[in-house]
């Protein structure tokens, strides 16, 4: 299925690349195997980090029937991308200000069942258009969680990916099943743990994974890339009750250097 994504999706890519004006925008996409990671909250708060150095940042919420971007930004948006994947407005409609200076989010919608567009590739047409506008330096892809076809046609659209997991058995299980699917059409995989209160707990992990990795004769020119490790810390719920960002709340916080140094990492490592 994976495959078929992916070849769908990079014809439309290099058909919609002709027409298109070439642009400054580099997509990243933030996924996760395992719901309940913390996905949407390092999300938030990496664009904040990416604003902070002058990057003109834009947000899409793509998970799907679930989306709480919105939440984390305290919008109430009127419009969302599907309103412009069906037709019903403009692109510019769905560029939603943020109080944050340079970060723009395109919400999605909570609740809605996506049926109708399934395998239709809109969301690939909906990324080329927001990239070909040219406007930022940076588009972040929040996906939700899982190995569906939708979030799988928006890991085809680049190489900047960057997974984030747990310590957690079922979060490691869904996180190797990520690196699998990966490896049949992608080079690298970044990964980021979350409640992880030590950098060398999530690196020995990721050895491990490697390790796994070669034993089960994945693609041997498949990358894993350890960018870093998030503690858990009551910052980062207190200010998501308040829907705030603990990166601008508490930026002397250990969990708030720990994501700037992930952020350095990304940025190293983006292509």
């Amino acid at each position: 299925m994976f495959e078929k994504i992916s070849e769908q999706a990079s014809r439309l890519v290099s058909l919609t690349s002709k027409s298109h004006v070439p642009s400054k925008t580099k997509v990243v996409v933030i996924t996760s195997g395992k719901g309940g990671v913390g996905k949407s909250t390092i999300t938030s708060n990496i664009a904040y980090i990416l604003s902070q150095k002058n990057k003109k940042i834009a947000v899409l919420d793509a998970d799907i029937g679930l989306a709480n971007l919105q939440v984390m930004f305290n919008l109430k948006p009127k419009k969302t991308f599907f309103d412009y994947v069906q037709g019903t407005c403009e692109i510019e409609d769905i560029l939603l200000k943020t109080s944050y200076h340079n970060i723009t989010l395109i919400a999605g919608k909570s609740g809605f069942q996506y049926s109708k567009i399934n395998n239709s590739m809109h969301f690939t047409r909906l990324v080329e258009d927001i990239v070909a506008l040219d406007k930022y330096d940076i588009l972040l892809i929040d996906t939700g969680a899982g190995l569906n076809e939708q979030v799988q046609e928006f890991l085809e659209l680049t190489n900047n990916i960057l997974a984030i997991t747990t310590t957690d058995p079922s979060a490691l299980t869904d996180a190797y099943a990520l690196m699998k699917m990966m490896s049949l059409r992608k080079d690298k995989l970044m990964l980021c743990f979350n409640f992880t209160g030590k950098y060398e707990v999530g690196a020995s992990i990721t050895k491990s994974l490697k390790s796994l990795a070669l034993k089960n004769k994945l693609n041997s020119k498949f990358m894993i890339q350890y960018v870093g490790n998030i503690s858990k810390m009551d910052s980062i719920s207190t200010t998501g009750r308040l829907r705030k960002l603990f990166t601008k709340e508490f930026k002397g916080d250990i969990v708030s250097s720990q994501l700037n140094q992930i952020v350095e990492n990304l940025m190293r490592n983006m292509k």
